[in-house]
């Protein structure tokens, strides 16, 4: 219900220490990261060695006001600096004789090179590699040759930062394989194909090649028998903790020696591959598979750099597939909770009760979304809709808690629904480890044969919704107060009443019904509302599915629904 705000979007790859500390530290050439807007946002060591500069000093600064000068000292225009060009995401650029200045006020020559990085077509920051130029004059060939090697490991940095972005914007493996794929072909490879560990097999989930070279694919993924002795196979090696391999025209022509070793060999003659390499995917903990890249040209085989960068991707990628699976298993736990801890639904005379509840897509965390029905001592019928604050197992957790404190209260007072949800919300922070939550607590009051009536109150959450047998729906939106934690001024709960016609459906909800990403709240209520109408005479069984069934691609929140239906 309630998620973090995400920081900027060229600062979050730089943020994460694995890059800086594995790949930056102990690099001898100057390094600047800047965001889109040209400031600094980290500097290794070695920068601050050649500029006499703290990283704290150039940290938030203007990188091309701060350092770059022309030959004579003088400051340039932004709009006329090639450097400029590659830290607002146009184009990489380098050069050669321009000088940074030092914290002493003194110029040095350097020779630098930027490359931007982009995310989704934006422009979300630059990397620029910068040393002391030589002292003598370069022979043309040697400072192409220095300038072409600063934008190769740029690029390398650029590629590997875009790619710690992709593992980390989904909690599904399945899909961050995918786009791990689409990120290296072309890129760095022309084929790719991922295998993960099961039991007893290797079963290949991703096969990655150029487009339009679908046919045949199908068939290389799936599950491989996993070598059960030693093997001389490059793959199966990898797959049991050994070193990355680089494999060249021989190595990939050798005869195979076992199952997973031919299906591997197949693999790389089908596609006509003149050169791979094969890395682990893992962690300090296990192997979990390996990640192979193919090359089918022969004027570009893989080298000893290419082979250190595929094995710093397959260490985050292992990394993001173990976070995956952690938070699989978190996941399925904090479902199981939830499922146990629903109730089961009472038979109040006359009246029908259904409810469902929907976890959230794969990829998403389990919330804190409950409902709950039960009887009154005065013979009411409370019904109860909520959904605490997060998205985790302490979400979870708390609406146990609540769960429980509420039939409590209700149990133990007879007064409205105000007064029952006042004094839980003073209970909340000396029971429970609830921060905030909504609900909706209403009593449906009336003799067996009816008329029946509901008296109702809501802590910030959506309103009922109530649908007669013509057609006819309206949100019941009276009865509103703060949410339950927010403890802001001293005015009590307010009430509401409001008559159940014979045959309507009274439907209470979480927002995970109504809210979809991309959509404003105001939209998704409308569309309930349409389809609620639609389905006025429906069963009430059928009525729940289908409202769930008619719920728009893309939520990533968990759903629960509780509907009343009052006899004809």
């Amino acid at each position: 219900m309630v998620q973090d705000a995400a920081g900027g979007e060229g600062r979050r790859w730089a943020a994460e220490p694995a890059f800086w500390w594995e790949a930056l530290d102990h690099l001898g050439t100057g390094l600047a990261v800047v965001d889109p807007s040209g400031l600094v946002v980290e500097v290794n060591p070695a920068a601050e060695e050649l500029l006499g500069r703290t990283a704290a000093a150039m940290t938030g600064e203007d990188l091309h006001g701060l350092l770059h000068r022309h030959p004579g000292g003088t400051a340039g225009a932004h709009e006329d600096c090639p450097l400029h060009a590659a830290l607002t995401g146009r184009a990489p650029a380098h050069g050669g004789e321009d000088g940074f200045l030092r914290g002493d006020g003194r110029s040095v020559p350097v020779a630098w090179s930027g490359a931007p990085v982009t995310r989704d077509g934006r422009a979300a920051g630059a990397a620029l590699l910068f040393a002391r130029a030589a002292a003598r004059p370069e022979a043309p060939e040697d400072r192409a040759s220095h300038v072409t090697a600063l934008e190769d490991l740029a690029d390398r940095m650029a590629l590997v930062a875009e790619i710690t972005a992709v593992l980390t914007q989904t909690l599904d493996t399945e899909e961050a394989l995918s786009r791990l794929g689409r990120f290296l072909v072309p890129r760095l490879a022309d084929w790719a194909a991922i295998d993960l560990c099961a039991e007893d097999e290797v079963r290949r989930v991703a096969v990655t090649g150029p487009e339009g070279r679908d046919a045949g694919r199908e068939a290389w993924r799936g599950a491989f028998p996993a070598a059960a002795g030693p093997s001389r196979s490059p793959l199966s090696r990898v797959l049991h903790g050994g070193e990355p391999v680089l494999l060249g025209p021989g190595e990939i022509a050798a005869p195979p020696d076992s199952p997973l070793a031919a299906a591997q060999a197949g693999f790389l003659r089908a596609l006509d591959a003149t050169s791979a390499v094969t890395v682990p995917l893992g962690t300090a903990r296990q192997v979990i598979g390996a990640l192979t890249l193919v090359r089918t040209g022969a004027a570009r085989p893989f080298g000893a750099a290419d082979l250190a960068l595929a094995a710093d991707i397959g260490r985050r990628v292992g990394l993001a597939i173990d976070n995956t699976r952690l938070f699989g298993r978190q996941r399925e736990i904090a479902e199981a909770m939830q499922r146990n801890l629903l109730a089961s639904l009472p038979r109040p005379g006359p009246l029908r009760l259904a409810a469902r509840y929907q976890p959230a897509p794969a990829g998403s965390q389990v919330g804190g979304d409950w409902y709950d029905a039960f009887p009154l001592r005065d013979g009411a019928t409370a019904l109860v809709i909520g959904d605490v604050v997060g998205h985790d197992l302490a979400a979870a957790a708390g609406m146990a808690q609540l769960h429980g404190m509420l039939r409590v209260l209700a149990w133990d007072r007879t007064g409205p629904p105000s007064a029952i949800v006042d004094r839980l919300d003073d209970a909340l922070p000396a029971i429970t480890d609830v921060p905030m939550a909504t609900l909706v607590l209403a009593r449906v009051e009336g003799p067996e044969e009816g008329p029946w009536r509901l008296r109702w109150t809501s802590a910030g959450h959506p309103p009922p919704l109530l649908v007669t047998p013509d057609g006819h729906a309206e949100y019941l939106e009276q009865g509103q107060s703060l949410l339950l934690g927010a403890h802001i001024g001293d005015g009590r709960r307010l009430d509401a009443t409001a008559p159940l016609p014979s045959g309507s459906t009274l439907l209470l909800y979480t927002d995970g019904l109504v809210e979809v990403p991309g959509t404003d709240l105001d939209t998704g209520l409308g569309r309930l509302r349409r389809h609620a109408a639609a389905l006025a005479r429906r069963p009430l069984d059928e009525f729940c599915d289908r409202i769930l069934a008619r719920m728009p691609p893309g939520s990533t929140d968990d759903v629960a629904l509780l509907a009343l239906r009052v006899p004809g």
